[in-house]
């Protein structure tokens, strides 16, 4: 028997494989994917488990199915400047900007791109340096930690 699990599961309007290869691409090592099944020989992959990072998703591919919305997102927490910049740019090149390192893919997944410093300077002990914080956020698209003050 095996035990309950919980993943999430991602309905793909169309090629689930470019998505599967991006998101190799993209994210590397942390990336993997174990194709279930087609629906035919030939056919486009209809569904694939996969991981980034260690979270589980599933992925099908339907064409005509329910578009993504901004009403959930992926959360990548990097570290440091340069790891974000990479990711955002991965994401964004085909993809849309949101605010606050809010993104979406090619496919329109949305992601939260957030380099895990943030939190430090958004929680600083003097009021007036995380207020200073949290507005230089709220005029953000990719998140820019040069503009946080310490």
């Amino acid at each position: 028997m095996q035990p309950t699990a919980l993943k999430t599961f991602l309905w793909f309007q169309s090629d689930l494989e470019g998505a599967l290869a991006f998101y190799k691409q993209t994210f590397g090592e942390a990336v993997v994917v174990r194709e279930e099944n087609r629906m035919g020989e030939g056919e486009p992959l209809f569904t694939a488990d996969f991981t980034i990072f260690g979270h589980e998703f599933i992925g099908m591919c339907i064409d005509g199915g329910p578009k993504f919305n901004d009403s959930i997102s992926l959360s990548i927490q990097c570290d440091g400047q340069e790891e974000t910049d990479r990711i955002w740019k991965a994401l964004t090149t085909e993809g849309e900007e949101g605010q606050c390192g809010w993104c979406k893919d090619k496919w329109g997944v949305s992601w939260q791109v957030t380099p895990l410093q943030v939190r430090d300077y958004l929680g600083n002990s003097n009021p007036e340096i995380a207020q200073h914080n949290w507005q230089a956020l709220r005029e953000m698209k990719k998140i820019e930690l040069s503009a946080f003050r310490s």
